[in-house]
């Protein structure tokens, strides 16, 4: 039994799909919906009209969009199509929406938008990424500049090598208990040990009579950089006491920005005029304060103190002789069987030269300076008597260098 017309459903040739339009207040709009249906004469109760819908609910009577319709059939008369045009005038905002054509419960529509809605959204979409990815980076690199400074000094800043300078940093601090505990045991051991510098430490006065001293000046200019515990002691000097501010200037001429390093629960308590005038000369030296939170290696401490330190040389610790370089970092001397080393046993035991005899058995005989031919003919050729080396493999011997004493690891020894 054949389907019946009523059970097939319609093809929309327009809208093919769901369209998305964009009009303007004040446009008209005329949406074209045309369909094709199967037709049989037998079944006209079965018969298909075009219905308009707005947001899923049919237009009111007093609405001011009208439609017309229209319908033919094909040559056979098998198939009916239908068209409906809806004139749309979009004067409010309430016109927008969803424009349907429903036909034997099968519908296809229209989607009208406000115009730059859409850009709108992604604008501020687009926004809101750009200023989220604007505060992690800020965020990271609060929390990361370091590190980052000292990937790229270590990476491509300059070594300060071949200057003439002995030592890495010249350390001035008072002979006191904190200021000896503090440079001797923290100080100190964690600048030569962890980052390979050299230090010079000096307990003295650094500025005797407010002048350096031609030892001062020596050992200054053989550092390549200064730094200056200032401690509440260390300002206690007669220099700092006096006139810091003259004293301050000497340091600057001494060297070029030079390091402070202070104790925070002094700086912060600290009334004396060298804070204010290290406050305003901040961009002229490089002030570190010291507090509980320095101890630990990680700390923003080290790595601002490691950053205007010098860059430092490190040595890898597997580094082998240079002259074993060429065999693949390999000592021969402690090799076992080297595949580039002749470690066979040594053929001829008894000497170089492969005699196994005693090379004379009685004393040398006479030879004559002058030639056989001249030798009077009275003289036997057995009176002549030959030696006694063994020459006959002399073109099958081997004279290459001698290699098997670079074999001093043997397998018994393994």
């Amino acid at each position: 039994m054949a389907d019946s017309p009523c059970s097939r459903a319609p093809e929309f040739l327009s809208p093919a799909g769901e369209q998305v339009l964009e009009p303007q207040l004040g446009d008209q709009l005329l949406l074209n919906c045309t369909v094709r249906v199967s037709y049989d004469q037998r079944y006209n109760a079965c018969d298909s009209i075009i219905q308009w819908l707005k947001d899923g609910q049919h237009f009111p009577r007093d609405s001011q969009d009208t439609s017309s319709g229209l319908d033919w059939f094909n040559n056979d008369a098998s198939e009916k199509f239908l068209s409906s045009l809806l004139q749309v005038n979009v004067t409010e905002y309430s016109d927008y929406g969803h424009y349907s054509c429903l036909v034997r419960n099968t519908t296809a529509g229209f989607t009208l938008h406000r115009p730059g809605t859409a850009s709108h959204i992604a604008g501020v979409i687009a926004a809101f990424i750009v200023v989220l990815i604007l505060v992690l980076a800020v965020l990271l690199w609060v929390k990361c500049r370091l590190d980052v400074k000292l990937w790229y000094r270590n990476t491509y800043g300059d070594y300060e090598m071949y200057d003439g300078k002995t030592y890495d940093a010249y350390v001035s601090y008072t002979n006191t208990a904190h200021d000896r505990k503090f440079v001797n045991f923290i100080l100190k051991p964690h600048l030569e040990n962890r980052y390979s510098y050299k230090l010079h430490l000096n307990d003295t006065d650094i500025l005797p009579a407010s002048e350096p001293s031609a030892e001062l000046l020596m050992n200054v200019s053989r550092c390549r950089r200064l730094i200056v515990v200032l401690s509440k002691s260390y300002l206690e000097q007669d220099w700092c006491a006096n006139n810091f501010r003259e004293g301050f200037w000497r340091l600057m001429e001494l060297s070029h920005k030079p390091i402070f390093i202070m104790y925070e629960n002094q700086y912060r308590e600290m009334g004396h005029p060298a804070t204010l005038l290290l406050k305003e000369h901040k961009r002229d030296i490089t002030l570190l304060l010291w507090n509980s939170k320095s101890m630990t290696p990680s700390s923003e401490f080290w790595k601002e103190l490691v950053l205007v330190m010098p860059r430092s040389v490190t040595y890898s610790s597997t580094m082998a002789d240079p002259q074993t370089l060429l065999q693949d970092d390999k000592d021969p001397m402690l090799t076992l069987d080297p595949d580039y080393l002749d470690c066979r046993a040594d053929p001829d035991p008894e000497g170089d030269l492969g005699i196994r005899v005693p090379i004379y058995k009685g004393p040398p005989p006479r030879v004559s300076a002058l030639p056989c031919a001249d030798l009077p003919s009275a003289t036997p050729m057995a009176e002549l008597r030959p030696s006694e080396i063994d020459i006959s493999d002399l073109g099958s011997r081997s004279y290459a260098a001698r290699t098997d004493f670079y074999c001093l690891v043997t397998d018994e020894d393994v």
